[in-house]
């Protein structure tokens, strides 16, 4: 999670929400992004979804089955839905999104009988951590 925390303070440092994604396998960083939307002016670039498309990449398969996905901030509906069809197997996020969160805020993905692939999610990981980049992001763009 350290590493995703370096990478929400390059969002930050570049004046996009920070948010910064890593993914794990057999104990190796295979994946890794943090939010590009206002840059790149395109809604897919979460960095949950930059991390997912360099793991597909690297594993040379779109099933992400044996990984771990670490991110600063509970994953929206839309980063979610792109965890559960890359099989994802564990997710472990920071500080939770009380206005988008599909891990237990809004909605909760994980508990989705019907769905195909179940993903294990914690919360809550370095939490204060992650909940100090958002606040002082935010609080920085109010003040201007």
């Amino acid at each position: 999670m350290t590493r995703a925390i370096e990478l929400a303070n390059n969002a930050y440092q570049q004046d996009e929400v920070p948010v910064g994604c890593v993914i794990v396998f057999n104990d190796e960083i295979i994946g890794e992004g943090f939010n590009t939307r206002e840059k790149d002016q395109h809604i897919f670039t979460h960095a949950e979804v930059m991390a997912i498309k360099q793991a597909n990449q690297r594993l040379k398969s779109w099933r992400l089955e044996e990984c771990v996905l670490y991110v600063t901030l509970e994953p929206c509906l839309m980063c979610a839905g792109a965890i559960s069809q890359a099989r994802i197997k564990t997710v472990f996020f920071g500080a939770q999104d009380h206005k988008a969160g599909a891990y237990g805020s809004i909605i909760d993905v994980s508990q989705i009988q019907q769905l195909n692939h179940h993903t294990t999610v914690y919360g809550g990981l370095l939490k204060e951590e992650c909940e100090e980049i958002i606040k002082n992001y935010f609080k920085a763009k109010r003040e201007l």
